[in-house]
């Protein structure tokens, strides 16, 4: 795969001298025409020691108008990037629509590394592969422009580089005993880069290699090739229509939740006695889970005043102010829009130790983005298998995940609406927007009962809950909170 980035490519002095000025005036031009776009552009270095990967992000930051472009470097992980799965701390720096974002090493280097210092297997490569690769097509599907740069070196030419930049006391800096470490391994490295980058050279996002030996050739190669992705990008999105699926009708469908029992009641006093014994319980395996690293994402779904802020306090009362973070969402915001619609999530993922509670969650692209039309049936629909896979790399970093549908019959809900509208300070719980959903009862159900369906998993199952009476459904969760606590620990 790196026989044609070891030619000898070159470009003349003369030559560059005559391009560069006209490639830069270009680049600039069409980064004001992304400005207005509905795509981010990400770019990905990576390659050899040496092959010229620090120069030409420096070169781009002097061609392209720094106030819209981001470059993210990545080095070892932090702590608080290790209490997280991997992929939140590339899902947080990663741009806005309109916008262009450098990452300086990305995902693919600790896969590639791991491997050639015999960390993983065969098997665990192939499986970090395949995550990359459903990664970078959720990116792309919701309309992210990839460019992948490899920056190649032949063993002989890697070798001469790092020499001369030994050599001059203005650029040993820039060689390091790692870089000689990893020199010690390039044919492990190039076996095992080879085998990354055929994996991952997708149609949606493909690599270039590039040869690292000629700094004048590489540079107005990047930059022909940014350039060229961009503006055949922009001239497809200005063509394309985007197609807003039909919102779904339902007249009286048979679901699941149509199954659960919303008879069951508790009285006042068993309702006390049993509060105090499971908070008493969860505050207890609260604790054990802190002290272990355990993290706890908690997710409530549910119908308009089905009770959840009434369960969520229920479960807080058992907590530590200082551990948990109650994340309520509403419409997404316009910084929100600009970026895939997983990302205002990935962000309020908790540190080891922590509780996270969503009220209301991502599940929003199969709900409400579905059932308004908010999102093409193409969006929602892919939006099933990305949900799963965020939830696994969730549980693979032993974060713990509930998920809960609070359940109540049409009758209910409306004499709760008529109570709220009836009591002054509950006032700013009803809206007309209430009633409008309620008009649709039957086609959210339908979608409530496909969700449930196509992303309950053995890692994170849904738990229905039967909310007819808000003393039974609050005693429902703390219980089983407590219970998937305790045999998770």
């Amino acid at each position: 795969m790196f026989e044609s980035a070891e030619i000898g490519h070159k470009l003349s002095k003369v030559e560059y001298e005559a391009q560069e000025p006209i490639l830069r005036i270009k680049l600039l031009e069409i980064q004001e025409e992304l400005k207005n776009a509905s795509f981010p552009v990400i770019i990905l270095i990576g390659g050899v020691d040496g092959a010229g990967k620090g120069e030409t992000v420096n070169l781009l930051h002097e061609w392209i108008d720094p106030h819209y472009l981001e470059t993210h470097a990545f080095g070892a992980a932090s702590d608080e990037e290790r209490e997280r799965p991997e992929a939140w701390r590339f899902w947080r720096v990663l741009p806005p629509k309109g916008r262009i974002g450098i990452l300086f090493g990305s995902w693919y280097t600790r896969p590639i590394i791991d491997q050639v210092y015999g960390k993983t297997k065969n098997t665990d490569l192939d499986v970090d592969l395949m995550r990359i690769n459903a990664f970078e097509k959720a990116l792309v599907d919701d309309g992210a422009l990839i460019i992948k740069f490899w920056f190649h070196l032949s063993k002989e030419a890697q070798s001469a580089r790092l020499k001369s930049l030994m050599k001059n006391p203005e650029t040993q800096w820039r060689v390091t005993d790692l870089d000689w470490q990893h020199f010690k391994l390039y044919d492990k490295f190039r076996l095992t880069s080879e085998r990354s980058l055929r994996t991952t050279s997708t149609g949606e996002a493909p690599w270039l290699v590039i040869e690292g030996q000629d700094k004048r050739y590489r540079s107005i190669t990047v930059g022909n090739y940014i350039l060229d992705l961009i503006s055949k990008r922009l001239a497809a999105e200005q063509s394309r229509a985007v197609k807003i699926s039909t919102p779904v009708k339902a007249e009286n469908p048979y679901t699941i939740l149509d199954t659960l029992d919303l008879e069951q009641s508790l009285s006042e006093e068993e309702y006390k006695r049993l509060l105090e014994k499971y908070q008493g319980r969860l505050n207890l395996l609260y604790r054990q889970a802190k002290q272990l690293g355990r993290s706890v994402i908690l997710v409530f779904e549910g119908w308009d005043a089905a009770g959840k802020g009434g369960i969520i306090r229920r479960v807080t009362s058992a907590l530590d102010a200082r551990d948990y973070q109650v994340i309520p969402i509403a419409a997404p915001t316009d910084e929100e829009r600009s970026h895939h619609y997983l990302w205002r999530f990935w962000r309020h993922i908790p540190r080891a130790g922590r509780v996270t509670i969503f009220d209301r969650s991502w599940y929003g692209r199969v709900l409400v983005e579905r059932v308004e039309g908010f999102a093409s049936e193409a969006e929602w629909m892919r939006a099933y298998n990305e949900i799963v896979n965020f939830e696994q790399q969730l549980h693979e970093h032993s974060t713990l995940i509930l998920k809960f549908w609070i359940h109540i019959d049409a009758d209910e809900q409306l004499r709760r609406f008529q109570l709220r509208q009836e009591t002054p300070y509950k006032h700013y719980k009803i809206t007309d927007e209430d009633f409008r959903n309620r008009a649709k009862w039957n086609d959210y159900e339908l979608a409530a009962n496909e969700m449930i369906e196509r992303t309950g998993t053995e890692f994170a199952p849904w738990y229905m809950i039967e909310a007819n009476d808000k003393k039974f459904a609050r005693i429902k969760v703390v219980k089983t909170l407590c219970d998937r606590l305790k045999k998770s620990l």
